[in-house]
């Protein structure tokens, strides 16, 4: 199958119901604003730089407090890069992983897991190889990094990586907007100001945006 014809995927249901009053996923990078998040309205994290013997004790008091929570298995110190590690983090009650391996992905569904695929376009060619490998990994999300580079896709490629998160380079209300209204089902970033925005609390789009958003709007 051509990766540019994949069909457009459905976003999860407990992840729409996650990310309905907040369309942000709280990236939190290390211990320190653990707290910052529980308290926050975002409901949805990812886990990074947490290391094997921190996961136990932080993913069942982050579940217990309501959150829904993904762990970069890339990026956790310990975390071996195997099915026993995704076994693992089921068993401890993470909702899902993040990697940007496909053999990782490809694993985490059969365990129960909500799988997203960490993709990197920077230009032409490794946008067909990033096409490629969602269309083998047929993750339940794609993390699709740097955010800038969404404006440029074509609604084709787009539709491919659907549903997908936009990453990186977001850094205020405005680029959160952007990058919605251009199809991404939310947003991910590690600044805690945003874990407090709500989607009716969502600017209007910038005018030099706009007419991005309108060519894609049906």
């Amino acid at each position: 199958m051509n990766p540019s014809h994949r069909p457009q995927a459905v976003l999860d249901p407990r992840l729409s119901a996650a990310l309905a009053e907040v369309p942000v996923i709280a990236s939190v990078v290390g211990p320190q604003l653990l707290r910052r998040f529980a308290e926050a309205p975002a409901s949805v994290c990812i886990l990074a730089s947490m290391s094997v013997g921190q996961l136990p004790q932080i993913v069942p008091a982050l579940r217990k407090s309501g959150k829904t929570v993904f762990v970069n298995v890339d990026s956790s110190p310990g975390l071996a890069q195997d099915r026993g590690a995704l076994e693992f983090l089921k068993h401890m009650g993470a909702s899902g992983m993040v990697s940007t391996r496909l053999s990782l992905v490809e694993k985490g569904r059969p365990l129960g897991l909500l799988t997203m695929q960490k993709v990197f376009v920077t230009d032409r060619s490794n946008l067909r190889r990033s096409l490629d490998a969602v269309a083998r990994g047929v993750p339940d999300l794609v993390e699709l990094m740097p955010a800038p580079i969404v404006a440029h896709m074509s609604q084709e490629s787009q539709t491919a990586m659907t549903p997908f998160v936009a990453a990186g380079f977001i850094e205020t209300a405005q680029d959160a907007a952007v990058a919605i209204a251009l199809g991404a089902s939310a947003v991910a970033t590690s600044d805690p100001r945003l874990w407090q925005l709500r989607r009716d609390q969502l600017p209007p789009v910038p005018a030099h945006a706009a007419p991005l958003v309108r060519r894609r709007t049906p």
